[in-house]
């Protein structure tokens, strides 16, 4: 893999992970909460790609297994099943 692909993978994996958790942090509603983890699950997509491409970035490809696990869960719950979520209050 070449070394720009990498980095590319790299820095928007890192800048997409601190917007949407910037867009959750505002609590502006269930509608931009779920698309804040889309973005978060594009996020740990690539950063699982660059760890795994990465001589030395393994660690960071396992942690982002998990943590594309806890977004798919979290787009689910604002985007796909609002009502669902709401009716647990």
């Amino acid at each position: 893999m070449s070394e720009s692909t990498l980095n590319i993978l790299q820095y928007y994996g890192a800048g997409a992970a601190l917007l949407a958790a910037f867009l959750v942090s505002l609590n502006l509603g269930e509608r931009i909460t779920g698309w804040a983890f889309v973005l978060f699950v594009t996020s740990s997509i690539a950063l699982i790609a660059w760890g795994f491409l990465n001589d030395e970035g393994a660690g960071i490809g396992w942690q982002n297994v998990g943590l594309l696990i806890i977004n798919v869960v979290g787009v689910y719950r604002h985007l796909i099943a609002p009502k669902n979520r709401k009716a647990h209050k």
